[in-house]
């Protein structure tokens, strides 16, 4: 999956699943450095996804 594409709650998700791997020492160090870019990634996605978000809500609040 695009993860343009990817919905916000999909993302963060996929967000807990890494942390809750992490915190249970489930990866190796390979996983662990594969999984904490992935988490950048969905990390940067979900940032990107909620300003938007806050821009069209005060867009349409300002237009009130």
């Amino acid at each position: 999956m695009e993860n343009q594409e990817m919905k916000y709650e999909k993302a963060v998700s996929e967000l807990e699943e890494i942390v809750d791997k992490m915190e249970r020492d489930e990866l190796d160090i390979d996983q662990l450095s594969e999984q904490l870019k992935r988490a950048k990634v969905l990390v940067k996605l979900c940032k990107d996804k909620l300003t938007k978000t806050d821009e069209e809500i005060k867009k349409l609040l300002s237009e009130e």
